[in-house]
């Protein structure tokens, strides 16, 4: 684990200085993502980051698990609530379903990011990791607009185990994962199989292996890949050379 810690600090390092920045920023949720990502951008760039922690009608052990990671890792940190940005935005657009309320709040996070990065000459560090991006469980334009994702190619195994190794406390590491996207939701409630089915199934995908999941379940992450594909690819652009 220090040689992949050593690796990824390198890299962000190497991707702020190709940026011509000065430093890294990112949103710091109280999930394990977000907390390595946030020890390797201290370890990586020292005092030049910042952690932005945006409660959005959220539960209070959230911010609380965030402000530990703050407090532990001595991270340079600012609380910004989105609490009445996003009311005020509900009562002005017309009414709207459960998604595309809940999707406003990773939407105004990643606003008050850029906002942020602009700034102060940083750039953006996304949280994802391999399982959620490859079936698409992050918000287009909200948690899925950063300029670099360290942990993108780890599953959310891998990422407990970096964790462990970079003295992410506990009560992190073991907690129920959760996007905070309305009371009660957990990411495996809404996927519908857990994280250890989930990194199974892409593992064995990706090997070409059998996989000991039930089929529906299989079945279910292909779908989920199927459907979420556009959100790992820029926009499409219709080429005018086609009418030729």
């Amino acid at each position: 684990m220090k040689n992949l810690e050593k690796k990824l600090i390198g890299w962000i390092q190497k991707k702020v200085k190709e940026a011509g920045a000065k430093g890294v920023i990112f949103g710091l949720s109280g999930g394990i993502d977000s907390a390595v990502v946030a020890v390797l951008a201290k370890k990586a760039m020292g005092n030049e980051h910042l952690a932005l922690l945006l409660p959005c009608h959220s539960a209070g052990h959230a911010l609380d698990d965030a402000q530990l990671m703050v407090g532990k890792f001595k991270l340079k940190s600012k609380v910004v609530d989105l609490t009445s940005s996003y009311d005020s935005l509900s009562r002005i657009f017309p009414k709207g379903n459960k998604l595309a309320l809940a999707n406003l709040k990773p939407r105004l996070r990643m606003l008050t990011l850029y906002f942020f990065a602009n700034n102060l000459n940083y750039i953006v560090l996304g949280t994802g990791n391999k399982s959620e991006l490859l079936v698409g469980y992050f918000t287009k334009y909200g948690d899925g607009g950063v300029d670099i994702l360290p942990i993108a190619d780890m599953f959310k195994r891998d990422v407990r185990n970096l964790a462990a190794s970079l003295g992410v406390p506990d009560k992190i590491i073991t907690k129920l994962p959760t996007a905070d996207l309305w009371s009660g939701q957990t990411d495996e409630g809404e996927m519908g199989l857990t994280y250890n089915e989930l990194d199974c199934i892409l593992s064995c995908m990706e090997q070409g292996e059998k996989c000991k999941v039930p089929g529906v379940k299989i079945n279910k992450v292909k779908k989920m890949i199927a459907a979420s594909e556009h959100k790992r690819s820029l926009p499409e652009v219709f080429k005018v050379a086609s009418l030729k």
